[in-house]
């Protein structure tokens, strides 16, 4: 009975910080995460090993940097269920039967690809802590460097849940009436940027930048160009703003959303299904695997230019040997 009463004091808390509204989010905050921590749930920090060791908040499993574990480093497609079995059930987590929640960094695509990989592999779609590490250490909570769960007997007995295929999506271009959305950048979606055997888009995608979410969506290349010093400008838009961004799309017709290869359509998916879109699915190959079947129609088609790559790859290797020479003599001459 005792341990009945602090599962249900848990929950009701959830709901008093959260709103009647918060099991349908996919996005949580602060104060979401340390309650659910003390109700049982899972937290899954995504980050790199020596990040997580750096500190991570206290409870938190991790097993590397989600990019690595569940992306084939060229196809760039999640990996079999009986490798991500041992994957989760190495880290301890029971993702069939425990809530998850999974953070890194502030505006992290790759935070909200591993919730959905949750979801790809038969669980429940985990929730995606935004503010991540960032907004953890500004709140004030404490930090843990040690965290280790124990390993389960995990049998994940399916793949490819909530996502669509290259075959589903030629389907439903072919039909006419899909409603998809490019969140890749405008250069991408025009063509002008070409990240694989074609450039171009899917027919009839609406290209919503999935940076369009945050606050300042200028935040990663003002990051680089170190214009700002941290990443607050990646946090969300208010619900008020995100439904205007939205606003063109039916919210009860199903929605494809696809990117490069999964990761940033992972975050506007999510988003979107926080705003009540009822069927919203994640083109997993995305880009990538569409430009590979060339019979799939496309808009704005550009085919890659392999033999201009290529001079521009001699170009710089040409360029790397002098500078290699150049260093070289440069520590001759300090040995002497």
């Amino acid at each position: 009975m005792i341990k009945w009463m602090r599962s249900f004091s848990a929950a009701l808390a959830l709901f008093l910080i959260a709103g009647p509204t918060a099991a349908q989010s996919l996005v949580v905050d602060t104060a979401y995460v340390e309650q659910a921590l003390k109700g049982g749930a899972l937290v899954w920090d995504a980050r790199d090993v020596s990040d997580y060791a750096e500190g991570h908040v206290p409870g938190a499993a991790n097993m590397g940097w989600a990019g690595d574990l569940f992306r084939d480093p060229n196809r760039e497609d999640p990996p079999s269920p009986a490798a991500a079995s041992k994957i989760f059930g190495g880290a301890g987590m029971d993702i069939l039967n425990r809530e998850v929640i999974v953070y890194t960094n502030k505006g992290d695509p790759f935070a909200y690809f591993a919730a959905r990989m949750v979801e790809y592999y038969g669980g429940k779609h985990a929730k995606v802590y935004h503010g991540g590490i960032e907004d953890w250490k500004a709140a004030g909570k404490p930090l843990s460097t040690g965290t280790k769960l124990s390993p389960v007997a995990l049998n994940l007995p399916a793949e490819g849940q909530g996502a669509l295929t290259t075959k589903d999506v030629i389907e439903r271009v072919r039909a006419g009436n899909a409603q998809i959305v490019d969140v890749r950048t405008p250069k991408e979606y025009s063509g002008e940027d070409i990240r694989a055997i074609r450039g171009g888009h899917v027919p009839g995608a609406v290209n919503i930048p999935y940076e369009q979410n945050w606050k300042d969506p200028a935040t990663a290349a003002k990051l680089a160009s170190k214009q700002v010093k941290d990443r607050d400008g990646m946090a969300l838009k208010s619900p008020d703003e995100l439904k205007a961004l939205y606003a063109k799309l039916d919210p009860n017709k199903e929605t494809i959303v696809y990117c490069q290869s999964g990761v940033r359509a992972s975050e506007s998916a999510a988003v979107m299904r926080s705003l009540g879109f009822t069927n919203v699915k994640v083109y997993e190959p995305s880009w990538l695997g569409y430009a590979g079947v060339l019979s799939a129609p496309a808009e704005n088609e550009v085919f890659m230019n392999v033999g201009a790559l290529n001079g521009r790859i001699a170009s710089l290797q040409s360029r790397v040997k002098d500078l290699e020479n150049e260093l070289a003599k440069m520590q001759a001459q300090v040995k002497r």
